[in-house]
């Protein structure tokens, strides 16, 4: 029994598993898309991504690292019927998988189903690829789950019911100001008679 033991199994030994795991990496970091199954791509998809993340930090330790896990298979291309060492998967992976993805947090790669079903056992496959350069981030992601969703509505609404009786106090406040003057202005004023001071009577006397 597994005992919530994690990883697919695949039907191989753990040897055999890790094997076929470092030559699917090395297949796509070379060729930057591969055809396998589903199972061996979801399998493969975030180990693929851990020695991305190392590469992008790209010191020596970390390329000791990902030769550990990796392993470092030489890039070999056939011209005219003669082999040409092209560089390393690792060298590859450092020099221009680890710059290309620099601004991207993680999701480096795609799984893409396709409608054909492997001979044999009916497997579903589906296309395991690295993204381009020019590949837009994702948007940000919507609540996953209706409470969040809710929560969310609740916030807003608390919000706006929060701000109204602020803001009707503010609008009552600038009427107010702006009325005064007014009123004072339309008043009449009473017009107070000049006192003349008293002149002495010398005459009288």
């Amino acid at each position: 029994m597994r005992h919530r033991v994690a990883g697919r199994r695949l039907g191989r030994t753990s040897e055999h598993r890790v094997a076929l795991r470092r030559n699917l990496a090395q297949s796509l970091i070379e060729h930057e898309t591969i055809s396998t199954t589903i199972e061996k791509a979801k399998e493969i998809k975030p180990f693929v991504e851990k020695l991305i993340t190392l590469a992008k930090k790209g010191k020596l330790e970390h390329r000791r690292r990902a030769i550990s896990l990796l392993g470092n298979r030489a890039i070999v291309d056939y011209e005219d019927g003669q082999s040409k060492k092209q560089g390393t998967v690792v060298g590859k992976l450092f020099s221009e998988l680890g710059p290309r993805y620099l601004e991207r947090p993680g999701g480096y790669t795609r799984i893409i189903r396709l409608s054909l079903r492997r001979l044999g056992d009916n497997g579903e496959l589906v296309l395991l690829q690295l993204l381009g350069e020019d590949e837009p981030l994702k948007k940000e992601r919507k609540p996953s789950t209706k409470r969040k969703a809710a929560k969310k509505r609740k916030a807003s609404t608390k919000a706006k019911e929060q701000a109204e009786p602020v803001a009707e106090a503010e609008e009552e406040a600038v009427v107010e100001v702006a009325t005064e003057p007014t009123d004072a202005a339309e008043e009449p004023r009473e017009e107070t008679p000049a006192t003349e001071p008293e002149a002495k009577d010398e005459n009288k006397e």
